[in-house]
């Protein structure tokens, strides 16, 4: 069986267990305590060179690391990842983008809220606003004349970009002013199999 390492609130490795449920695979998902240090013990080094959650550990024993890749590699064969190679760069193109313009700049403030340090991190959460503002800007203006991000169809490219953006309320961002952005989360929460980022416990 699959083996998802996570971590219970990172975006990265929830866009994983969507992807996962949606695709109907089982697997054992393993949480680890980030706050307790546990991405630097050498046994979970030994699966993840970069020390950080999501990690897929296949039937094998191989591992594979950074959510884009083991999404690429879960979506293989699927609707979710289309066969054309222009189409396939076209979802690779907003997966980076993802990563390298939203990522930190979503991330992390909302990380300072969640440890109730916004406040002494504001002049860094100001920073990232000034370079996320512009990139949320984009995705609303492609979103404002397109239903989903890669050949009106829903793939990994929206799972990937959903994660963090979807949050980004929670590290302060203004979100009505991305109408288009808030109807496609909406869109992504409609699919079949979709799960939240922290499930209900059943009593």
């Amino acid at each position: 069986m699959l083996r998802l390492y996570d971590s219970r609130l990172s975006g990265n490795a929830w866009k994983v267990r969507i992807l996962l449920t949606q695709l109907g695979l089982p697997f054992e998902r393993v949480t680890l305590d980030l706050a307790k240090g546990a991405t630097a013990d050498p046994a979970f080094r030994a699966k993840s060179r970069f020390a950080r959650v999501p990690v897929l550990e296949l039937e094998d024993g191989r591992t594979i690391v950074e959510s884009a890749a083991i999404m690429f590699y879960l979506a293989e064969g699927t609707p979710l990842l289309p066969d054309d190679r222009f189409l396939r760069a076209e979802v690779m193109g907003w997966l980076t983008f993802e990563q390298a313009d939203l990522l930190r700049a979503l991330a992390l403030p909302r990380f300072y809220n969640l440890r109730g340090i916004a406040g002494q991190m504001a002049t860094r959460i100001a920073d990232f606003q000034e370079g996320a503002y512009p990139a949320l800007d984009k995705a609303e203006a492609w979103l404002s004349t397109h239903d989903w991000l890669v050949a009106e169809r829903y793939t990994i490219a929206d799972i990937g970009l959903f994660g963090y953006v979807s949050m980004a309320h929670q590290g302060g961002y203004e979100m009505q002013r991305f109408p288009s952005i808030d109807a496609w989360i909406a869109r992504v929460k409609a699919q079949p199999a979709w799960v939240p980022l922290v499930e209900e416990t059943k009593s």
